[in-house]
């Protein structure tokens, strides 16, 4: 027999060690740390112990990312509220709302905004500026479209097979040399009216492909809500 066939007889006939209790108090093995041997009902208590171990890591852990997801709500909570209040006042304050609640509430150090379709400009913050027609077909086009949001390195970025990656670290001036890491987020407007939001940050683990992209999805959409009446219809 090999001790394959071993495993598998035990695990087929489980009343072994009841017929032959006493062998168990016989058979010692190595403890699994090194030093004395050990009997297997002691080995056994060893494992159980260890599984324990690992589920109260793994409880801890769930603990934790639900009180950080509670968080993240409640913060997307406040933002939206206070998109929604600004969105009456004027586009920049729309503007200044967002950066304020993403820099104190958020830790992100970098914004920006770029919109095009809209009635009569934009007041405010210089936010309108120019943007490249492959970066409006990451809004416009529907399976460009489902390439948002975007997480990952900047130079990563492409809109229909070309590179926009430069274009976008353009956007953050003298700060693009240092940023590692974007996210990128589709602006809904009316008919032909659009936006794209970028947020970045100098650490390369901020934002990264395969995240979670729910909050990013829910301010986007927040964002365009508050927005909604800046676009020219049709």
């Amino acid at each position: 027999m090999n001790p394959d066939a071993v495993a598998q007889y035990l695990q087929h006939n489980p009343k072994f060690f009841e017929d032959y209790a006493d062998l168990m108090a016989q058979i010692f093995v190595p403890h699994p740390h090194g030093g004395r041997a050990i009997s297997l009902p002691e080995r056994q208590m060893l494992t159980l112990r260890e599984k324990v171990r690992s589920l109260e890591h793994t409880l801890a852990d769930l603990v934790e990312t639900g009180h950080s997801n509670d968080s993240l709500s409640d913060k997307m909570h406040r933002l939206t509220l206070a998109l929604l209040a600004a969105a009456p006042v004027s586009s920049a304050r729309v503007i200044e709302t967002l950066d304020y609640h993403l820099r104190e509430d958020f830790a992100i150090p970098h914004m920006m905004l770029r919109v095009w379709g809209i009635r009569g400009g934009m007041d405010g913050p210089a936010q309108a500026g120019e943007i490249g027609e492959a970066l409006r077909q990451l809004v416009v086009v529907p399976n460009e479209r489902s390439k948002l949001p975007y997480c990952g390195p900047i130079h990563a970025v492409t809109a229909n097979g070309t590179p926009v990656g430069e274009e976008l670290a353009g956007w953050f001036g003298e700060a693009a040399p240092h940023l590692k890491s974007l996210a990128l987020m589709a602006v809904r407007g009316n008919g032909s009216g659009g936006g794209l939001l970028a947020l970045a940050s100098e650490d390369e683990h901020r934002f990264y492909a395969g995240m979670g992209t729910l909050y990013l999805e829910r301010l986007a959409e927040s964002l365009s809500a508050a927005l909604t009446q800046l676009f020219a219809a049709g």
